[in-house]
């Protein structure tokens, strides 16, 4: 379907699960296709209904005869955001943890201050 509404030559667009802050479904009826709509952060998506998400590079159109599977699509990407959000949690916490060890070993005088910085940075990704 959204080869006819976006036509055969745009080609293919890859958004990895970390640049997408929603994801929005909106079932498909007798009358009416559905679409699923993905948002990054800067994007331009469509608000006002099928007619504009027909023109959105980040939405996809479909009929109600697979409003099963999209539901099941959207669940699947919502695990796999909620998996990174934890692992990004999770290495915050590690990093912070390590920063203290670090300050630990300064302020008992093992390592210098030098060390001590040079180590949080790398550490905070600076």
């Amino acid at each position: 379907m959204s080869k006819i509404t976006q036509g055969f030559f745009k080609g293919d667009k890859t958004i990895y699960i970390n640049q997408i802050s929603a994801i929005q479904v909106k079932p498909g009826t007798l009358l009416i296709n559905g679409y699923i709509q993905i948002t990054v952060p800067g994007g331009l998506e469509s608000k006002k209904g099928i007619l504009d998400a027909t023109q959105d590079e980040n939405t996809v159109i479909f009929t109600k005869k697979d409003n099963e599977l999209v539901y099941q699509i959207k669940a699947k990407i919502e695990e796999l955001m909620s998996q990174q959000h934890a692992t990004y949690t999770a290495n915050q916490i590690s990093s912070a943890d390590e920063i203290r060890k670090y300050k630990e070993l300064f302020d008992d005088g093992i390592i210098t201050k030098e060390e001590f910085e040079q180590k949080k940075k790398q550490l905070l990704g600076l």
